[in-house]
């Protein structure tokens, strides 16, 4: 490696680093033969005292899941025994080392930190992973997620790629550029097998842009007339298109055998020496025999290698259909059907010269087993591949259909697009005409079309209402979902008229009572759906896992819509806890954040901060954006109005553009709630009133009290009373604590006299028997407020001491000032008091959530399964935060960190 000290440095550093205890991430990206993978034997050769991992990408095997991280891992699965249950099965069932449930791509991530972290407590690591722009989009994923999270754990990762990689975008980037035109000289002159005209060397080095493959390659190809004179020296094209070229030009020269041993090796992606041996034996071709006469652009170890990354692209695209076909047959004829039958697929489909439903169905089969292991790009793979090689036009139309939903859980909307194109025309039966429709809903759904995804949604289901009842009542369930998601009542309405006009199941389950009891909501009124919703409830405690992983972002509104305070918290906590179980990450950030909004209500103000981080830390591994409709309750009741409004803006206008109404609506409600604190009501209302109202259990009921609040201090009963009537409508039919409680406050803020009173008083003794501090806080001051206006001022103060007490020590620092005012006005002194809810606040965001886990007895490598951390990572932080706290172990934790219960204020 010609110079390159300045790489070389920041490589020597990065293992400094590594052996001193940290761990390092770096991204090298740079032109096809540009010198990455020097650099990468560079770092080998420096690297004394570490175990070396290695995998590299290859172009042909990007569809076969997880095949690049099994190159990777194969050194230390040795060590599988060592992980936790889970976690080792994870990566055993991925690695088809097991059969077993399709694992979430996060718990093969966390298995994947784990088994790392493990083996580098034994000596430090080095993971190479070259043309990283080929992985296979699983392993590109758990790479990135790895590698993301690696902190303190003597690991350091080399990637080199020649594009942007999009699962290790934002990881540490070096560029690599070409050599100076003294090294580009010197190493042109180390390699030219004749002398060279200086104006053939100028042009050399000035065309190659200093590119050392290109250098050593390119005057191969060149003729004593074209190097004395340098006229025509190189082609046009592409400069990895030229040394493709020079390679090719060396395959020419070779003979029969050693030609065709070059496609098989290029055909054969895992570099399996044995497949290519007996492949080559079929071809006549023997690797043993022939492959002195490479040229030396073969070599076998334990595994067969091309000089370069080129040459395989090279070969492979020069042999002709008929060539590589015939090479894809032998090799699928020497693949182990019980071993490996996917790769036998594969090359069996890359055999065929015309529609085989027997390899179809090959190929439908491999896709189930690629989705068992959680290879969903994968089965999107092998099902389009099979679409390709079916001749039945209605099986195909199937497999089509089948390849579109794999795509589209693997996120590809583009692909599921081309699906959905080709198929228009197609004559479909109503089956397919309705997988076809809930495919459209859910692309127009992620794309922000909320409007024309509840109507696709809708027709799906009409359509899918004579051939599967069943399927066509969990359609009508998913287009409720988004009619509420987008804030849409006219098409609520339409959906809940639909789907009540459907005969009722003979024995309706859980889902089917929610569906019943939501729709009839908005049909019939909360009191006609009162029952079912009851029953609903219930049933919905006992919901399988499974349909909690699929359900839950619908189904948490029912404890909501019944006003079961009780029933929202522990049915979100146990959800939460299922989902987690499973590793479910796309779903978990959803329920994180309903706990998060159920532990607000307790004035848990530390458990819902916690829920807050590991839902953006979940959020932060997965990639998916997390609404901060949680982080936005959090904060209105703080009354930290800078910080909330900023966020009201942000999500309110982000949510507008999304077309997510119920995005404003939970923007909006913080902002009531956040002045309503202030006592600044006129805003309060506004902003109670710019959301649109819709007929479902959960934001646009809550924020009705915030408008009676609102309007009744600012003047406008009209309004107030208004917003009353639709929160009796909603509170009435159900006897809980929670419903009369905040019916009766609110029913107070509107009604005169002794009536007032006594309802005041309901609303306390009600709210009292409850969990909910935060309510039951703001029943306390409305009472002393009505009382001091009465001029009954030591029964107001006694009320307004309470809540002023209680919001203290909750963390309600606006209505805490509004309280003290109203004290004040009694005639009391009250010195002011700062929220007790600042302990620890010198912690960032993280290390706060690592010191509550570590409170709450979580040991190091279940915080990192929270967390997404290696357990040597938890322990780097939990220094930190002791030095900070100036404490010396995890037991005083406890003392410096309380929890609610102890501060008195959950």
């Amino acid at each position: 490696m010609i110079n390159r000290t300045a790489e070389r440095g920041a490589l020597d550093d990065m293992l400094s680093a590594v052996r001193e205890g940290e761990s390092r991430v770096l991204v090298l990206r740079g032109a096809a033969g540009i010198g990455k993978t020097a650099i990468l034997q560079y770092a080998e050769t420096a690297a004394t005292g570490f175990q070396v991992l290695r995998a590299v990408g290859i172009e042909s095997e990007m569809e076969l899941a997880f095949a690049a991280l099994h190159q990777l891992l194969l050194p230390l699965l040795d060590r599988l025994p060592h992980l936790p249950a889970p976690r080792r099965e994870a990566l055993e069932t991925v690695f088809r080392m097991r059969d077993g449930a399709p694992p979430d791509p996060f718990l093969v991530g966390l298995a994947t930190l784990d088994l790392l972290s493990g083996a580098s407590e034994q000596q430090p690591l080095l993971g190479l992973v070259d043309d990283a722009h080929w992985l296979d989009r699983a392993s590109a994923q758990v790479l990135g997620f790895v590698a993301r999270r690696l902190l303190a754990e003597s690991i350091a990762v080399l990637f080199a790629a020649r594009r942007p990689v999009a699962e290790l975008r934002g990881l540490p980037e070096r560029e690599v550029t070409g050599l100076t035109d003294s090294d580009a000289h010197e190493l042109l002159a180390s390699v030219a097998h004749a002398p060279l005209d200086r104006g053939v060397r100028e042009r050399i080095v000035a065309e190659t842009h200093g590119n050392p493959l290109a250098l050593i390659e390119l005057p191969r190809g060149l003729d004593t007339t074209r190097t004395a004179g340098g006229f025509g020296l190189l082609d046009p094209g592409t400069l990895p298109g030229q040394i493709e070229e020079s390679f090719l030009e060396r395959v020419r020269a070779l003979s029969g055998p050693a030609r065709t041993l070059l496609l098989v090796a290029a055909a054969e992606p895992a570099g399996d020496p044995d497949l290519v041996r007996a492949a080559a034996d079929r071809l006549g071709a023997g690797l043993d025999v022939t492959i002195d006469g490479t040229d030396g652009l073969l070599s076998v170890d334990h595994r067969v290698t091309f000089r370069h990354p080129l040459v395989r692209s090279a070969v492979y695209r020069a042999a002709t259909p008929a060539e590589r076909r015939a090479v894809h047959l032998a090799l699928a004829e020497v693949t182990d059907p019980a071993t490996d039958p996917d790769r036998r697929a594969w090359h069996r489909a890359s055999a065929a010269a015309g529609p085989d439903e027997a390899v179809a169905a090959e190929l439908e089969r491999s896709a189930g087993r690629a989705q068992a292991r959680g290879g969903i790009v994968a089965a999107a793979a092998f099902l389009k591949r099979s679409v390709a090689l079916t001749a039945d036009p209605a099986r195909r139309t199937d497999r089509m259909l089948a390849a579109a939903e794999a795509s589209l859980q693997a996120g590809d909307l583009e692909d599921v697009g081309r699906v959905l194109g080709a198929l228009r025309g197609r004559p479909l039966d109503g089956l397919q005409q309705g997988r076809a429709g809930v495919l459209h809903g859910q692309v127009a759904f992620a794309s922000g079309q909320g409007g024309d995804a509840t109507a696709r949604t809708m027709e799906a289901a009409r359509q899918l209402e004579p051939v599967d009842p069943r399927l066509a009542r969990e359609t009508y369930l998913t287009a409720y979902g988004i009619a509420v998601s987008v804030t849409d009542p006219a098409a609520l309405l339409a959906v809940s008229r639909a789907a009540r006009r459907l005969p009722p199941p003979a024995d309706p389950g859980p889902l089917d009572l929610l569906l019943d009891g939501y729709t009839l909501i908005v049909t019939d009124g909360r009191a006609a759906a009162a029952g079912v919703l009851r029953r609903a409830a219930a049933a919905l405690t006992e919901l399988p896992p499974a349909d909690v992983l699929r359900w839950g972002w619908v189904a948490t509104g029912v404890n909501a819509a019944v006003w079961d305070d009780v029933a929202m918290r522990e049915t979100s906590q146990r959800w939460t806890g299922i989902v987690r179980d499973a590793y479910a990450l796309r779903e978990l950030p959803y329920l994180l954040t309903v706990v998060g909004y159920a532990s607000s209500w307790t004035g848990d103000f530390e458990a819902t901060s916690a829920f807050i981080a590991e839902a953006a830390a979940v959020a932060a591994a997965s990639g998916i954006p997390l609404p901060p409709y949680a982080e936005l309750r959090l904060l209105s009741l703080r009354g930290r109005e800078p910080e909330t409004a900023a966020l009201v803006a942000a999500t309110v206008e982000s949510s507008a553009a999304a077309g997510l109404g119920m995005g404003v609506t939970a923007g909006q409600w913080a902002a009531a709630v956040l002045y309503n604190g202030l006592a600044r009501y006129p805003e309060a209302m506004r902003a109670a009133q710019s959301t649109t109202w819709l007929a479902e259990p959960g934001l646009s009921t809550w924020l009705l009290p915030e408008l009676v609040e609102a309007a009744s201090r600012s003047g406008e009963p009209g309004v107030a009373l208004e917003a009353l009537d639709r929160l009796v409508e909603a509170t009435e039919p159900f006897s809980t604590d929670f419903a009369g409680g905040v019916e009766a406050r609110s029913r107070a803020l509107v009604a005169d006299g002794p009536e007032a009173g006594a309802l005041y008083r309901e609303a306390v003794e009600r709210l009292s028997r409850t969990p909910l501090r935060t309510e039951l806080a703001r029943a306390h001051l409305v009472f002393g407020e009505w009382l001091r206006r009465r001029r009954q001022r030591l029964e107001a103060r006694e009320q307004l001491r309470t809540a002023y007490d209680m919001f203290v020590a909750i963390g309600m620092e606006a209505f805490a000032e509004r309280a003290r005012r109203e004290l004040l006005a009694t005639g009391e002194t009250v010195r002011r008091r700062p929220a007790e809810a600042a302990a620890g606040e010198e912690l960032t965001a993280q290390e706060r959530q690592i010191a509550l886990l570590a409170r709450d007895g979580f040991s190091n490598p279940e915080v990192g399964e929270r967390l997404f951390l290696s357990p040597r990572t938890v322990e780097w932080h939990l220094r930190k935060v002791f030095g900070k706290l100036g404490i010396e172990s995890r037991r005083q934790l406890r003392d410096v960190l309380p929890t609610a219960d102890e501060t008195g204020a959950g």
